[in-house]
């Protein structure tokens, strides 16, 4: 699953909009649907951060589908 992917996924799982979706993680709207549109991939930090909120929220990609 790309990044892409994982993004829409914890949006989905959340049933946040994008923006919410940055608030809760401290990066902006822009990030967040450049993110999620592939254009933009994470630093290792923002990555790291990413990994941990799933973690803290349950969200687990195995077996995930987009």
């Amino acid at each position: 699953m790309s990044f892409a992917e994982q993004v829409k996924y914890v949006r989905a799982t959340l049933l946040v909009s994008q923006k919410e979706l940055a608030k809760m993680l401290g990066v902006s709207f822009p990030t967040i649907n450049r993110w999620e549109t592939g254009k933009l991939e994470p630093t290792f930090l923002n990555r790291k951060k990413f990994e941990l909120f799933c973690k803290d929220k349950n969200i687990d990609f195995k077996g995930a589908e987009i």
